[in-house]
């Protein structure tokens, strides 16, 4: 009876281990299945994330990680912090704008040498003054437009098993895209050669794109400080070269579009640079008609 009972035991012992082997196989077996299928892509900010967010659509296994809150703007400034570079430990790619927004490029870079980056303007023709760089292309429909194409290129380089995919995506939402273009080419029959002053660099590009003309740029921002020699030179484009537009964005220049204007008859149309927003994927689209809407109340009320 005795050796009946450790006969018992035993057997319970062998099913025991031989269960727990199987378990602990099959969790090291779905771990590393995860690891394997997870793709992790990282953007630098915010028109930049919802361009990759659109081309990685629903597509499993690819996860999308913005760096920057989305109401953080422009990152000329930008400094990354350790959470920042841990996120960019774990990624396979690092999406940026590229011509000089992210100040920080070269950090990363050395930093991170097997990390795959794309710099989505990279096919684009960028505008310049002659001396710098105006990198804000995202802000021309037809533009971003090559950006986005660019990204889906690239991630299925990287990621090869989703190209169809991320190409299928890019061709959805470069449609949607289209149709901002063709609106915004409708308004250079009205807006050609408009004299305007700027005071957002971004909105060159829509000069660009309507085909207006600058007379004067003066880019605002939250350190700012606008001297009165300043304010004098935009007094004179108005009346002296008779720029008879202000393009600003609201939360940094309506103060001093608003002290013109007590000196002027100039008008003033605030757009949106789509530097910061919500995460919805369909942003981009719909600040983009929020600023052609407004173009249009001034072109063709």
């Amino acid at each position: 009876m005795k050796n009946k009972y450790v006969l018992v035991v035993g057997m319970l012992c062998v099913i025991l281990a031989v269960s727990m082997g199987l378990t602990t196989l099959y969790v090291t077996h779905q771990k590393e299945g995860s690891d394997r299928q997870e793709f992790t892509v990282v953007t630098s900010f915010y028109p930049i994330y919802l361009a990759t967010l659109n081309v990685a659509k629903d597509i499993p296994g690819v996860k999308v990680e913005n760096l920057s809150e989305p109401q953080t703007g422009c990152l000329h400034d930008f400094q990354l912090t350790p959470e920042d570079m841990k996120r960019l430990s774990t990624a396979e790619v690092f999406v940026v704008n590229g011509g000089g927004i992210e100040g920080f490029l070269e950090e990363v870079a050395s930093s991170y040498s097997r990390l795959k980056m794309i710099q989505a303007c990279e096919p684009v023709e960028l505008l310049s003054d002659g001396e710098e760089t105006n990198a804000h292309a995202w802000m021309s429909p037809a533009r971003y437009r090559e950006m986005v194409q660019y990204i889906a290129l690239e991630l299925s380089e990287a990621d090869p098993a989703h190209e169809s995919a991320y190409q299928k995506n890019a061709d959805a939402y470069d449609a949607r895209i289209e149709k901002l273009e063709k609106r915004m080419e409708a308004l250079a029959d009205a807006a050609s050669g408009t004299k305007v002053i700027l005071f957002h660099e971004a909105f060159d590009y829509v000069l660009e794109d309507c085909g207006m003309q600058v007379c004067l740029v003066m880019d605002l921002d939250e350190e700012r400080q606008v001297s009165a020699g300043e304010i004098a030179d935009v007094v004179a484009a108005v009346q002296e070269e008779r720029a008879s537009l202000i393009l600003a964005e609201e939360r940094y220049g309506r103060a001093l579009a608003e002290l013109v204007q007590k000196e002027t008859d100039v008008a003033v149309l605030y757009l949106d640079p789509l530097t910061r927003g919500s995460y919805d994927p369909d942003s981009y689209l719909s600040g983009m008609e929020q600023n052609i809407e407004r173009l249009q109340q001034y072109f063709v009320p």
